[in-house]
């Protein structure tokens, strides 16, 4: 494709024919502005991105409510399904802008999950809908997972380096909001009809003995008509920055060896705030559910991400200030002690329900850390590869879409670990040894004096 429009021509048209952040002259005359209204329309997008990707997580701690059959594994598998798929799709976007550019990847991406919140509102209206429809219900809602690794390095692209940990910050923190979205409006918005009998009638609720009327539907529908409409003005106002290249040429960076120690520490970091997102209603339900009065998870749930988004906005202009690995070191070793308390404190194993407020205290604690070093390591990244934007671009999102199996990962082994061993306490200690390594490979190649990679 040949870039045919200068930078101030209609924005109809797709490829800038010029783009030169790192110039204070053209940045100040016209690179800002397209910039800044590229990064508006992107960051809204996203939000429903990471709305839809983890609208199953509030979804799913309803279904036995309302009819549906399923076990305790089988819940955890569908919190699961939308981060397998997230981290799959997430590699192929990895490499998608330098190919179609921002205008043509976000604006398909963003009508494509039409197509989940279409399919589970149709679902979950019919007590008898099979598991296997339900997973792959689940994994189509990947869609809104996937496209991260698109977003990212388009924003990485668009602004200079000087600016690159701000604009990433506040675009995924804000974007990352959308987590708390899908978990604080799903309990509302089930509870009324806002879409009269255009789709569907009520459900029968039950919770601790009493009953309900409910419109689980409304969970997936109500994205549906807010992804037309942001589909249609992404088409209309986004442009694509002529950075080209083929898939063979973008494979370059899986030979540099910072590629995979970036990809570790984005693990500990974003790994863990979406696989804690994903795990964390259904872990307060099973671990806290069989108490009288229990509390209702989707209470709860939203303020972990929250947390964590708040925080990976305000962390981005620090990091730019204080530089990201000192940070991403800080926040490794909280991750570590966090999680030896979450697998010793008996937490997890509760005797009576005196003990929740400080289990979701110390979760709150793990996302706040993990929102900080979302933002410090992506501010770690375009420096680390500062020799070419394109390849630091893609290391992005590379490693974005491996640490969106984090939903996946988080789900199926708390699952499992809480089936087989009866508590999640084996995850936990777990996850904190790999927080160690991760710690520790931060430290030696980007945080300790005389490092191979100060950033």
């Amino acid at each position: 494709m040949k870039n045919q429009t200068t930078a101030d021509s209609p924005p109809s048209r797709t490829f800038l024919e010029r783009w030169e952040p790192e110039n204070d002259r053209f940045w100040k005359e016209t690179g800002s502005r397209i910039a800044w209204r590229t990064l508006t329309i992107t960051t809204i997008t996203l939000v429903l991105s990471f709305a839809t990707w983890f609208m199953m997580s509030a979804v799913v701690v309803r279904l036995p409510g309302i009819g549906f059959q399923f076990d305790t594994m089988q819940l955890f598998w569908l919190a699961a399904m939308p981060g397998l798929a997230g981290g799959t799709l997430r590699i192929l976007h990895a490499f998608l802008i330098p190919i179609f550019g921002t205008r043509h990847v976000i604006t398909v991406a963003t009508l494509l999950k039409m197509i989940p919140c279409i399919g589970i509102g149709l679902a979950v209206m019919n007590p008898e809908t099979p598991f296997w429809l339900f997973l792959v219900l689940a994994f189509s809602a990947g869609f809104g997972g996937g496209d991260f690794s698109s977003y990212m390095p388009s924003t990485s692209i668009f602004f200079p380096k000087r600016l690159q940990g701000t604009a990433l910050g506040i675009q995924a923190g804000i974007g990352n909001f959308g987590v708390s979205l899908a978990q604080f409006v799903t309990p509302w918005i089930i509870g009324i009809s806002i879409f009269g009998s255009l789709v569907g009638s009520s459900q029968i609720l039950t919770k601790g003995g009493t009953t309900s009327d409910v419109w689980l539907q409304n969970a997936a529908f109500w994205y549906v008509p807010l992804l037309l409409i942001l589909g249609l003005l992404a088409w209309k106002y986004l442009r694509s920055v002529p950075v080209k290249a083929s898939l063979r040429e973008q494979l370059d960076i899986f030979g540099n060896k910072h590629t995979w120690f970036c990809t570790i520490t984005y693990v500990m970091t974003f790994g863990s705030f979406s696989g804690l997102s994903a795990a964390f209603p259904l872990l307060i339900k099973t671990v806290y559910g069989h108490f009288p009065e229990a509390p209702d998870p989707l209470t709860y749930a939203f303020l972990g991400p929250l947390i964590g988004s708040t925080i990976r906005v305000v962390a981005g202009p620090i990091s730019d200030k204080t530089g990201g690995a000192i940070l991403t070191h800080i926040v490794g070793i909280g991750l570590i002690l966090s999680a030896a308390l979450m697998a010793t404190g008996g937490l997890l194993t509760p005797s009576s329900l005196d003990q929740f407020p400080y289990f979701v205290g110390l979760m709150l604690v793990m996302f706040f850390l993990s929102g900080v070093g979302n933002a410090s390591t992506f501010r770690q990244y375009p420096i680390i590869f500062e020799h070419s934007a394109r390849q630091g671009a893609g290391v992005i999102g590379w490693t974005a879409a491996v640490a969106a199996y984090g939903p996946f990962f988080f789900s199926t082994l708390i699952g499992f670990s809480i089936t087989s061993a009866g508590s999640a306490e084996p995850f936990f200690y777990g996850i904190g040894g790999y927080y160690v390594v991760a710690t520790i490979i931060n430290w030696y190649y980007y945080t300790r004096k005389g490092c191979e990679k100060p950033s």
